[in-house]
């Protein structure tokens, strides 16, 4: 794009950025960061924009999942290694029970802000600012620690490469090997409703790859490599700018912060900061897309960050919520189809069916699977393809989602709630999904 530059941006309405109090600190943090090496490599971009491709055809599944936002406090070799496990072993049972790749892409190594609605909030009464990640300011109701703090932008760029790091170490290392399957185990995992069906289906695993192997047809060696990607939201536009890089070869701007970044909500505006940036970086780009939205507003949106309308750039996430989704999606779809523009569409049923529960945010398990039912059903009624799913979960025992196999109650809401923002689903619910999700793909 001829006028764009990674700092265009600045001439448009950034909307949902922090008020930083000293715009020197804040210089002096960006220039640090400019020098800093980049997280990933444009050729690892390149890869996944061109398994999305497949994936718009049927021929791949996209698993994207992991915290709402990631805290520092959790940048540890088990939280890591959990939030891996819980992946993997999802998408061995969707690559089994559905018999196509899946694409592995974490909410990990870099999602360390969140929009909010206002700037403060009142905390005992205290007016304050509003919490916004842990790359913005601290979640202590604290006026000081609430300040928007520049540095928090350094300290977010070394969490990040920390966990890229380690997820490299790992799968370098032979963690992902298939051979080794029951090594992904979580803590208390055969305590689970869902430990049988995963059992049979790793021992299903296993027999394959013995047969397999017995004939020659397959490298034991390929067996432990995997490609596994990273995402976030693109939130923070300075940092974001900062970590954008110049390819000397091909001449294209790509966003080394990780490999795919996406849009909210809150901030795909057509004339605002956000769309005008994701415009002119080469990475594929996620935008969320809600209820409000309009038919010819999402082709004005596909055209500005898609121009040259390139298969696996533009990846559109659907977040209509179970009771609109029926009404809303398929003019949506079918305007895309007239107008031969090529996406690549995912569902997230988590944000659309998000409500408040005294203190606690929640979300119905029954209402998150719903959703992906009729998003499964109305793709498949318009000769479309539902290419993935985008959640928010753990591998841990949170009580955050109400519902699922392990049934939790309203009363279960407060007994282990460990998340800063919106609830996610636990390691039984992930599973349970995984299983649902794995029968509606093996009839398409």
């Amino acid at each position: 794009m001829k006028d764009w530059t990674p700092y265009s941006w600045k001439k448009l309405k950034a909307a949902h950025q922090p008020k930083y109090p000293d715009q020197k600190i804040l210089d002096n943090v960006l220039k640090q960061l400019r020098t800093y090496p980049p997280l990933v490599f444009s050729g690892e971009v390149e890869l996944l924009k061109t398994q999305l491709k497949e994936a718009a055809l049927n021929k791949r599944f996209i698993l994207q999942g992991g915290d709402c936002a990631e805290r520092f406090i959790d940048c540890t070799a088990e939280n890591i290694t959990n939030k891996i496990k819980i992946i993997l072993q999802m998408s061995v049972i969707l690559t089994y029970c559905a018999r196509r790749p899946v694409i592995r892409l974490g909410r990990i190594a870099g999602q360390y802000a969140k929009p909010r609605s206002q700037y403060t909030e009142n905390i005992n009464n205290q007016e304050m600012y509003t919490y916004r990640g842990d790359g913005v300011n601290d979640f202590q109701p604290d006026q000081q620690k609430r300040m928007p703090d520049p540095n928090r932008l350094v300290k977010a760029y070394y969490h990040s490469v920390i966990t890229h790091n380690y997820i490299r170490a790992m799968i370098s290392g032979g963690f992902a090997d298939l051979h080794h399957p029951y090594h992904w185990n979580l803590h208390s995992i055969e305590d689970h409703p869902e430990w049988a069906k995963y059992q049979q289906t790793v021992e299903h695993i296993l027999d394959a790859i013995n047969f397999t192997e017995s004939f020659g047809g397959l490298k034991a060696e390929s067996l432990g490599k995997i490609d596994f990607f990273t995402s976030h939201e693109g939130l923070l536009l300075d940092y974001e700018a900062a970590l954008t890089r110049k390819n000397a070869e091909n001449n294209l701007y790509y966003n080394l912060s990780t490999h795919m970044l996406w849009i909210g909500e809150r901030t795909r505006q057509l004339d605002g900061a956000h769309v005008e940036y994701f415009s002119g970086i080469a990475n594929p780009i996620g935008v969320k897309i809600g209820p409000s939205i309009s038919s010819d507003e999402l082709i004005d949106l596909c055209k500005k960050i898609n121009p040259f309308n390139d298969p696996g750039k533009l990846v559109l996430i659907s977040r209509m919520g179970a009771e609109k989704i029926n009404d809303i999606l398929p003019s949506l779809i079918q305007c895309l189809q007239k107008e031969k523009i090529n996406v690549v569409w995912s569902c997230d049923p988590m944000h659309g069916n998000t409500m408040s529960i005294g203190q606690h945010k929640t979300r119905r398990f029954v209402n998150i699977l719903s959703e992906i039912k009729s998003a499964f059903q109305i793709h498949k009624n318009l000769n479309s393809t539902l290419a993935g799913v985008h959640f928010e979960l753990t591998g841990e025992d949170v009580t955050e989602c109400i519902g699922g196999i392990q049934d939790v109650d309203l009363k279960d809401l407060g007994k282990n709630y460990t998340s800063y923002c919106d609830p996610r689903l636990n390691y039984t619910q992930s599973m349970e999904m995984a299983f649902s999700i794995s029968q509606w793909l093996a009839k398409q």
